[in-house]
């Protein structure tokens, strides 16, 4: 697989990760080692990786995120709402929707839940910009995904279950002194490939020099 291929075929999976095969531990540790090549400020590596494999530890992970995408698709902002007025692009996000709500029943089924988090000297995070101290962490979490990819495996990015991010912390026996960033599910996927996904063209979103 070609940089660029890998780059424009990794797909969010929900409807297609196999739910019924498990996902060799070795395999997320490979994507994990790769991850960690990432950019990390000032090189401190604050990064910290839970890999959910238990089957209670993951239903109970899957509840609440289950409870948080009821509460999300009932809102405004919800994907299957966005851009109602455009016919087009109203279908792509309804079917978005769709796969999220199939994702949020099946998420505690999924065989391994990867959270990156990042870990800080004191429970309460710095007041004022946190782009740089979040940059360092969220850059991994982005190339264990591609890695992922690469290595025959589908994954999400989701964050929803943060709505509930204490009660997970208490499932997963956080110190004060570590937040979730994500919650990523991982599984070999079904079908054969992807292709990359419809966008807006670059010159609507481009800006040389100024505004």
């Amino acid at each position: 697989m070609t940089p660029e291929e890998l780059l424009t075929t990794t797909r969010t999976v929900r409807k297609r990760l196999d739910l019924t095969r498990s996902v060799p531990l070795d395999l997320v540790k490979k994507a994990l080692e790769i991850a960690l090549q990432a950019p990390s400020g000032s090189n401190r590596q604050q990064w910290q990786w839970l890999v959910v494999t238990d089957k209670d530890q993951r239903a109970a992970i899957g509840e609440l995120y289950r409870r948080a995408t009821t509460s999300y698709l009932e809102s405004e902002g919800a994907a299957s709402k966005l851009f109602a007025d455009d016919p087009e692009r109203s279908k792509v996000q309804t079917r978005v929707g769709t796969s999220i709500e199939y994702l949020a029943d099946k998420m505690g089924d999924v065989p391994v839940l990867v959270i990156p988090c990042l870990q800080t000297v004191t429970a309460d995070l710095p007041s004022g910009n946190q782009a740089g101290m979040w940059a360092s962490l969220l850059p991994a979490a982005w190339s264990y995904m591609l890695a992922a990819r690469a290595f025959t495996l589908g994954t999400a990015w989701t964050t929803l279950h943060l709505e509930y991010e204490k009660e997970a912390a208490e499932i997963l026996d956080l110190p004060p002194n570590v937040h979730q960033a994500a919650l990523i599910p991982t599984a070999f996927y079904t079908g054969d490939t992807f292709k990359p996904a419809v966008r807006q063209p670059l010159d609507e979103v481009l800006h040389l020099d100024r505004w």
